[in-house]
């Protein structure tokens, strides 16, 4: 009886639910600090970062300083001046509301199949007892072009595949200007963070969309994690807050800066730091009023290559924290759904 009531849970998409007002056991946060602790967690500063200026020679060692304290204090900021007009981003935003309103049996054709990510669905199910997230999603390999599933990419909107394929092709550029700053701004050889993460790099986006829930209290639109990519950029809503990261131990929202892109840290480039660069943890609360919608897009290493530290930060001061690691998004996701941090299995 239990397996039956567990599947029936899944069946539905969280739209569904939030249409009838359902809220199914599973999706609620058993001993999570949840009730108004959710809602009320105060503003935090996110640097904002100057992608332009890291480019400059005249003006980039004092925005390059900018990045690192950024990244090795929170692990995130938001990035401006990056070369897409915010109509741009709103083309981004745009496709995605449009293809998440679409009926149910439209969205269907796109269904994420047993054991695999990649689709339209939610949560992926391993165990009878994990908790879920009130989010759907469409999650697509983007790169490399030849690794595309085409039969999940949305004809509808039509104008859905070539709007994603140029977003894409443009936070290609940028991650690579990021990963050359990075490596600058801790005084190491440009190329070497890019070296690790390879041209060959995958690259994946997920469309997030979060329905209102009416127990926004107990339910979470995604649980505490940090990402197993190398550098995670986020699309946000324009309007509806719901990202939080932990810093210092203490939940903080995200605020909303329409045309910029918010950046974090993945854990594997917390491994190519030695642990200098932080992978945040961080949550999405959901609110009984609002969907939102949001575009998240990770920058991830090919699953053959070897992360580890770069040479340049590993000394007598500072000891060599993590081992070498292959195919981490592999142990990334059977860690995650047991609740523990995936980067503690890369730790010496």
């Amino acid at each position: 009886m239990a397996e039956s009531l567990f599947h029936t849970q899944v069946s539905k998409s969280v739209q569904q639910l939030a249409l009838n007002g359902e809220v199914p056991e599973g999706y609620i946060q058993k001993g999570s600090d949840g009730g108004v602790k959710y809602a009320s967690a105060p503003f935090m500063e996110i640097p904002l970062v100057d992608i332009g200026l890291l480019t400059s020679p005249s003006a980039s060692r004092e925005e390059l300083e900018k990045l690192r304290s950024a990244l090795s204090s929170g692990g995130c900021f938001q990035a401006i001046n990056h070369g897409m007009t915010e109509t741009f981003l709103d083309k981004v935003r745009e496709a995605s509301k449009q293809f998440f309103a679409l009926p149910v049996e439209e969205k269907q054709k796109y269904n994420r199949q047993v054991g695999s990510i990649e689709g339209y669905g939610n949560d992926m199910v391993l165990s009878e007892h994990q908790i879920l997230d009130w989010t759907d999603r469409l999650y697509l390999t983007v790169s490399p072009e030849e690794e595309r599933k085409l039969k999940f990419w949305p004809e509808n909107p039509e104008d859905f595949r070539r709007t994603l394929h140029e977003y894409t092709s443009k936070l290609h550029l940028l991650i690579e200007v990021l990963l050359e700053a990075m490596a600058r701004s801790l005084n190491l050889e440009e190329n070497c963070f890019l070296n690790q993460y390879g041209e060959q790099s995958l690259m994946t986006a997920r469309f997030n969309f979060y329905p209102p829930c009416p127990r926004p209290d107990l339910v979470l639109g995604v649980k505490p994690h940090a990402d197993g990519s190398a550098i995670t950029i986020l699309l946000q809503d324009k309007e509806v807050e719901g990202l939080q990261f932990l810093k210092d131990n203490q939940w903080g929202r995200a605020p909303i800066i329409p045309q910029a892109l918010l950046i974090n840290v993945g854990d594997q480039l917390e491994i190519m730091t030695n642990g200098i660069f932080k992978s945040p943890l961080h949550r999405v609360v959901t609110n009984s009023e609002r969907e939102r919608i949001t575009v998240a897009v990770f920058g991830i290493p090919k699953p053959d290559r070897e992360i580890e530290p770069a040479q340049g930060l590993v000394d007598d001061t500072r000891p060599r924290l993590y081992k070498k690691v292959k195919n981490y998004v592999d142990l990334y996701f059977k860690y995650y759904q047991l609740g523990k941090r995936p980067i503690e299995a890369a730790l010496i």
